[in-house]
């Protein structure tokens, strides 16, 4: 048994003697630019958020973990409806569990793929028949879906890193989500 501990030890040793400090929780601030799109057309907007995760070594190179984010867009769009209405949907806050997997290219530069579930809070209004408000209606709601996405950070330091990222999010309402941020996180 104290042989099979030694030999464990040197393992571990062995996986951060490769220099990197892509190991552990992290923290990041997100910052970026958000395209909802809804009933044939889009809107950009800025957003901002963050995630929290634990990444894991296997061997020297590969690096796996858990993510949770939460992203805020707030973009609204607004499209013609029928008789001379309009239609205005809305996306709010965005919360996500995905799977991060990644390559160490050098200790300090880490590129990655990651894939998970996505909930997100919207809202779809109808104004109603022009000058009448006939049919009007306003539903506010939750919807669910997928994400799929990827992106490299750099470590600054032990404990600081900076990265980049792009988010595809697609939700059961036929509507979706793309952000391009840039992030800086902090590793426990």
């Amino acid at each position: 048994m104290a042989s099979q501990a030694v030999q464990a030890q040197d393992t571990n040793s062995d996986a951060a003697s490769n220099g990197t400090s892509f190991i552990g929780f992290r923290a990041e601030a997100q910052l970026g630019g958000d395209r909802f799109q809804s009933q044939g057309t889009h809107r950009d907007k800025l957003g901002y958020g963050a995630a929290v995760g634990w990444d894991g070594l296997i061997g020297n190179k590969i690096v796996v973990g858990p993510e949770f984010s939460y992203w805020r867009g707030r973009a609204e769009n607004v499209t013609p409806g029928g008789a001379g209405g309009t239609v205005a949907q809305k996306s709010f806050q965005e919360l996500g569990a995905a799977v991060r997997a990644g390559y160490l290219v050098t200790p300090k530069v880490l590129v990655y793929g990651l894939g998970g579930y996505v909930n997100s809070e919207h809202r779809l209004a109808y104004s109603g028949a022009a000058g009448t408000g006939a049919g009007a209606f306003y539903d506010h709601y939750h919807t669910s879906g997928y994400q799929l996405g990827g992106g490299a950070e750099y470590s600054l330091t032990k404990n600081l890193y900076t990265g980049v990222g792009y988010r595809y999010s697609n939700y059961d309402d036929h509507t979706t989500q793309q952000r391009l941020y840039g992030s800086v996180g902090v590793r426990f």
